[in-house]
C-alpha cells in the first residue's frame, strides 16, 4: 500500500531545497526506488514537501541518504506526517473509486 509523507521543515528556502536536490542527484538518489511522486510547494523560507512512496521501508532507505544532507545544510526536517494513501492517480491511468 502506498503512503503519503508530508514534511514541513523549519526554514526551508528555495536555495537550500535546490542544494538538497543537487546533493541527492550526486549521491545517486535523485530518483530513489519506491518514490512514486514528489512535490515541493509553498513560499520561500517556508517550503513543504509531499511525497508518495510505495512503502515505509523504501522511504526509510532513502532517509539514510537524505537526513545527512539535510543536517549538513542546517535543515531540520521536523517530524513527517505519514499516512496510508487512499488512492493514487497517475497520468495515463484510469481512476478507480
Amino acid at each position: 500500500m502506498a503512503i503519503a509523507i508530508h514534511f514541513t521543515p523549519v526554514g526551508m528556502s528555495q536555495s537550500k531545497y535546490d542544494e538538497v536536490i543537487r546533493r541527492l542527484i550526486a549521491a545517486g538518489a535523485g530518483h530513489p526506488a519506491g518514490r512514486e511522486y514528489h512535490v515541493c510547494f509553498g513560499t520561500d523560507g517556508a517550503l513543504q514537501v509531499l511525497d508518495v512512496w510505495s512503502s515505509v521501508e523504501a522511504f526509510q532507505k532513502f532517509g539514510e541518504t537524505l537526513l545527512p544532507i539535510l543536517t549538513s545544510l542546517g535543515v531540520d526536517p521536523g517530524q513527517p506526517r505519514i499516512e496510508p494513501a487512499h488512492n493514487v492517480i497517475v497520468p495515463g491511468a484510469v481512476a478507480a473509486v
